[in-house]
């Protein structure tokens, strides 16, 4: 029996999961729970190989995933080679991801689909870790606006355990870290961010606030619905208001995690406005 923790594999739309898994058993069984609850939340089901091709795992899934056949027929799973979503003449290619996923949701908003719920085999990234892990960090932004959950495989077998720490690190979620859930805010430039930030998941967090650091104007971050977050966390807020101009950056959060920037010295640096003041 494959026991794994249900939240990842029953993702929020905005959420980008990394989980770890032991063996093929491991990995065809998450594969088929991940696909009856996207179809289950009517959203675009995108598969993406690299181990097996899309026929082969066309092959596998099908008795996991009862309807399979007519799901696909009907545009509801696309089961894709990561050759054609992630690389352009061998290279990886971000932007190429970007278009991909992109397509996918356009493809799911003219079916009347939700949003778009996709498993991509990690394996590409096996023997270049430093890259794969500032690609995953760089693909945070794409779920700031909330139609896409991305649950990424990572085979225990083809990555050592500090590069599975790395690739874990940069996801906001992945199964034994802090859970935090975003999204991105305009009108003025902000993100809003809830659930916990500690050490597991600093790295996701600070990719999340690079961006901000080039806004021009006025930028907010609501963390009023932020239950945690460590000290080297808060410290990275207070370096993105150090790099924008004094009094461009405002934090609205809970008593708790104003008395943890208070205490770091944040407050010299940005506005930090507690739930419930004027």
């Amino acid at each position: 029996m494959v026991h794994v923790a249900s939240s990842v594999l029953d993702p929020d739309l905005g959420d980008h999961v990394c989980l770890p898994f032991d063996g093929e058993r491991e990995r065809r069984t998450t594969t088929g729970l991940f696909t009856v609850n996207g179809l289950r939340r009517r959203t675009k089901v995108v598969i993406i190989t690299h181990a097996d091709s899309p026929e082969r795992t066309r092959g596998w899934l099908a008795p996991l995933v009862p309807g399979l056949a007519d799901a696909e027929s009907a545009g509801q799973v696309e089961i894709l080679d990561c050759a054609g979503t992630h690389f352009t003449g061998g290279r990886l290619d971000l932007e190429r991801v970007y278009a991909s996923l992109s397509d996918a949701h356009a493809r799911a908003r003219k079916h009347g689909q939700h949003g778009v719920y996709a498993l991509i085999d990690a394996s590409w990234g096996a023997g270049a870790t430093g890259e794969q892990v500032a690609f995953e960090a760089a693909t945070n932004e794409l779920f700031g606006e909330r139609w896409l959950a991305a649950v990424c495989q990572y085979d225990r077998g083809l990555f050592a355990r500090d590069a599975l720490d790395r690739a874990s690190s940069v996801h906001p979620i992945s199964p034994e870290q802090a859970l935090l859930r975003f999204a991105g805010t305009s009108e003025p430039a902000g993100l809003r961010v809830w659930g916990d930030i500690d050490l597991t998941n600093r790295p996701a967090f600070a990719s999340l606030l690079a961006r901000l650091e080039k806004e021009p104007g006025e930028v907010v971050i609501d963390a009023s619905e932020l239950d945690f977050i460590d000290a080297g966390s808060a410290r990275l807020l207070t370096v993105t208001a150090m790099a924008r101009p004094r009094g461009a950056t405002s934090v609205v959060c809970r008593d708790s995690i104003a008395r943890v920037l208070r205490l770091i010295g944040a407050d010299e640096f940005m506005t930090v406005r507690r739930v419930g003041d004027a």
